[in-house]
């Protein structure tokens, strides 16, 4: 017998996950950051808000790039995995991508990777990103993978444990980043490549890859105001 499905609420199933969030490699956030990275473009000076921030991954990156960034998060635990980051120290707080606790115009860029689809009312959290950034960035598991019954698990020793999030369409993230004001910019639908390829390979899983590589794994969209 296999191990037992647990669900989780996302709060509560990054608190168990943030232990070991960072140790095993995970090939939707490598396609993620190998597809973004081009989108961005140049990040030095700018000021970034990673609004679902976790352990601090893009953070670093937006760092690495000369950003000036800061990061929120709901998960305690995981944020404090990105306090444990020399160059992140001090730039984390507590927050919600449908309250932002910051002023109109804080950003040049907001970041949601991996997030939206935890949030109920997508609506919402596209006028905050839209108050608080002059652009943003929403990246997430792409529909198709969630109608081929792809999910967000990890595993413990004892128990397999999936995270409940929700799927919002293209048109609903559209509808909703154009009635927060926002103009769309560019959008990568992506597969899993080579690149990842090493990645199942590690987790004993590369007898996977040939049958999920044909599915778009991921999605990744920006968008900004008009001026």
């Amino acid at each position: 017998m296999g191990k037992p499905v647990i669900e989780f609420q996302a709060r509560e199933g990054y608190a168990l996950w943030a232990a070991t969030y960072d140790r095993d490699p995970n090939p939707l956030l490598a396609l993620e950051q190998r597809v973004a990275a081009r989108l961005l473009g140049k990040l030095a000076g700018l000021r970034v808000i990673d609004v679902c921030a976790g352990t601090g991954r893009w953070m670093s990156i937006a760092r690495s790039m000369g950003a000036n960034v800061i990061g929120i998060d709901l998960s305690e635990q995981m944020l404090q995995r990105a306090a444990e980051k020399p160059d992140l120290a001090g730039r984390i707080a507590g927050g919600d991508v449908s309250r932002l606790p910051f002023h109109d115009r804080a950003a040049d860029l907001a970041i949601c990777s991996f997030g939206m689809s935890y949030v109920t009312c997508c609506a919402a959290a596209f006028r905050e990103l839209a108050r608080v950034a002059q652009r943003v960035m929403v990246s997430d598991m792409h529909p198709a993978a969630k109608q081929a019954g792809w999910t967000r698990s990890f595993e413990t020793a004892s128990a397999t444990c999936r995270l409940t999030h929700h799927t919002h369409s293209f048109e609903t993230l559209e509808a909703a980043a154009r009635d927060a004001g926002l103009s769309s910019e560019s959008s990568v639908e992506a597969r899993f490549g080579e690149p990842e390829r090493s990645i199942f390979a590690h987790a004993r899983k590369e007898h996977l890859f040939a049958s999920v590589s044909h599915i778009p794994a991921i999605f990744v969209k920006t968008w900004r105001h008009a001026c």
